[in-house]
C-alpha cells in the first residue's frame, strides 16, 4: 500500500513543468520560427528554380547572393526563436531522440535550407566560373555561420530546470541569496517554498514546535507516478476529503512531484481535525 511507504529521505522537488504562460509563449515562438524557416526554404526553392532556368549563367550575381543572404537571415531568425521557445518549454533527457531533435532542429533546418542550393551552385556547369566561385563561397560561409548559430550548445532540459527549481526553493526557504532562481524556475520554486512555510506554520505542536514538512494527498490514479490533474494536499490523513481514498504522504515537494500542487484552503478546519489547533 502506498500509505505505508516511508517518506523519502531525499527531498526531491516536483518535476518542473512549463506554466500556462510559458507554454503559450513557447507555442507562439515555435509558430513564428516555423514561418521563418518556411520563408528560408521558399527562398532556397526560388534559387534552385532560377538556377535551373540558367538565370545566373552570365550575370545576376547580386540576385543570387541576395537570395543566399535572405535564406541565412530567416534561417537564423527561426533558430533564435526556436531556442527561445525551448528555454520556455524544454524537452526531457529521458527521451533522447526527441531531446536531440527539438534542441538541434534549428541547425537541421538550416542545413536543409542551404545545402541543396549550395551544392547545385558548385555543380552548375553553365555558370560563369568566377560567379560560381563567389556565390558558392558566400553560400558555404553563410551556411556554416547559420548552422552554428542554430546549434544548441548547452540545451535546457526538464531535468536541469527541476534541479534548479529545487535548489531555488531551498534557497528561498533558508533566506539565502537566490542564485539558482532563474526566471524560468523562480515562480514555481516560490510556490513550493510558500506552501512549505504555510504547512510548517499549520502543523506546529508540542512535539514539533517548528512545524512539519509532511502533507497528504490522494494517490495518482491507476498507479501512475503523476496525477493527470492537479490534486489538493492536506496537513494530515484524518481530514474528510481523504476518507476512503488511497493516500500518499511526504514533503510538500514530494506532493508536487505527483501533481498535488494545490494546498488546502481549509487550513483552520484541518488544524482542528488533525489536532494542531490547540497548540497554536
Amino acid at each position: 500500500m502506498s500509505d505505508n511507504k516511508p517518506p523519502a529521505e531525499v527531498d526531491v522537488t516536483k518535476e518542473w513543468r512549463a506554466t500556462q504562460g510559458q507554454a503559450s509563449a513557447a507555442k507562439r515562438l515555435r509558430i513564428f520560427a516555423a514561418l521563418a524557416w518556411i520563408v528560408a526554404i521558399g527562398g532556397e526553392i526560388a534559387g534552385i528554380v532560377l538556377l535551373r532556368q540558367h538565370k545566373f549563367d552570365h550575370g545576376n550575381l547580386p540576385l543570387l547572393i541576395g537570395i543566399l543572404v535572405g535564406i541565412a537571415i530567416f534561417a537564423i531568425a527561426g533558430s533564435l526563436m526556436w531556442k527561445a521557445a525551448n528555454k520556455q518549454d524544454p524537452a526531457t533527457k529521458s527521451e533522447p531522440v526527441k531531446f536531440f531533435v527539438q534542441n538541434q532542429l534549428g541547425a537541421i533546418i538550416t542545413l536543409i535550407a542551404f545545402l541543396p542550393l549550395v551544392v547545385l551552385i558548385f555543380m552548375d556547369k553553365d555558370m560563369d566560373p568566377k560567379n560560381k566561385k563567389i556565390a558558392g563561397g558566400v553560400g558555404a560561409v553563410l551556411a556554416v555561420v547559420a548552422t552554428l548559430i542554430g546549434v544548441s550548445w548547452n540545451p535546457p532540459s526538464v531535468e536541469q530546470y527541476t534541479q534548479d527549481m529545487n535548489k531555488c526553493a531551498d534557497q528561498i526557504k533558508a533566506s539565502q541569496p537566490t542564485t539558482a532562481c532563474s526566471p524560468e524556475v523562480a515562480a514555481q520554486a516560490q510556490d513550493i517554498a510558500k506552501d512549505s512555510a504555510t504547512v510548517a506554520e499549520a502543523t506546529k505542536d508540542a512535539a514539533h514546535p517548528a512545524g512539519q514538512d509532511v502533507v497528504y494527498w490522494i494517490a495518482p490514479e491507476n498507479g501512475a507516478k503523476t496525477a493527470a490533474t492537479p490534486h489538493v494536499f492536506h496537513i494530515c490523513q484524518a481530514v474528510s476529503p481523504m476518507r476512503g481514498k488511497t493516500v500518499n504522504h511526504g514533503s510538500v515537494t514530494t506532493a508536487y512531484s505527483e501533481n498535488a500542487t494545490r494546498i488546502t484552503k481549509q487550513i483552520a478546519m484541518e488544524q482542528k481535525q488533525c489536532g494542531f489547533a490547540s497548540s497554536t
